[in-house]
């Protein structure tokens, strides 16, 4: 009789991708991170452990949007006052930080509880070429 295998958190081994955002689309690119982060191309994935890769992101300033999405788009954010919202749109937010646009968009396509929290602090993002991680060898990811 066979048994149903189970992965477990011993069986995990996490690797680093490397992701250059140059020239594409903030959405499609967004949803392919999110993919990796959560373990999905992984043939041990299950849904209840954290079975992703790091995810590091270089030239988050070079992102792509169309349309009309850089006038349009909307970053809410509230104090916990009265009257305390806040609102950035997407062409602001690039110019002062342009790391989080492409968090913002990555945090909305995961888990909204711990798993999806401990999911994105697996994501690093760099405006720049530069990036801190060269000791972790991050493997170079098409997308």
């Amino acid at each position: 009789m066979e048994k149903t295998y189970t992965t477990k958190p011993s069986d995990l081994n996490q690797k680093w991708h490397l992701v250059d955002a140059e020239g594409q689309t903030l959405g499609r690119l967004a949803s392919k991170i999110a993919a990796i982060l959560r373990g999905k191309h992984n043939p041990l994935f299950v849904p209840h452990l954290d079975t992703g890769d790091y995810v590091v992101v270089i030239n988050a300033d070079k992102i792509v949007v169309h349309g009309n999405k850089l006038m349009d788009k909307v970053y809410y954010r509230h104090s916990g006052y009265h009257g305390g919202i806040k609102s950035i749109i997407l062409r602001d937010m690039m110019q002062t930080h342009p790391t989080r646009a492409i968090t913002f968009a990555v945090r909305g396509m995961l888990p909204k509880n711990r798993l999806g929290r401990d999911m994105l602090h697996k994501l690093k993002v760099y405006a720049g070429a530069e990036h801190p991680h060269a000791a972790q060898q991050p493997q170079p990811l098409e997308l």
